[in-house]
């Protein structure tokens, strides 16, 4: 699975969590909480949701601060990824 997929499929999944939130807005950079308006809430939305979409467990102790931090756990979970992407 490549960075560009996974980052569409994240794009989904906000889509109906925070469906307020703009689809250009989510880049790996974003800032869960202060750019996308992640809270605790939402993140265990976000994590279910996105389980589902990947077909990966999130660990629900494991913090993620960024898209990004999505992005890494999705791709060490699913195994390797085409650093292409």
């Amino acid at each position: 699975m490549e960075r560009d997929e996974i980052l569409k499929g994240l794009r989904e999944v906000m889509a109906t969590v925070k469906p307020k939130v703009m689809a250009e807005r989510i880049v790996p950079e974003a800032i869960l909480s202060d750019d996308l308006g992640i809270d605790s809430f939402s993140m265990l939305l976000l994590s279910l949701a996105a389980e589902q979409k990947f077909g990966i467990a999130f660990d629900p102790g494991k913090p993620f601060v960024s898209v990004s931090d999505i992005m890494e756990y999705i791709i060490t979970r699913k195994g390797a990824v085409d650093d292409r992407g």
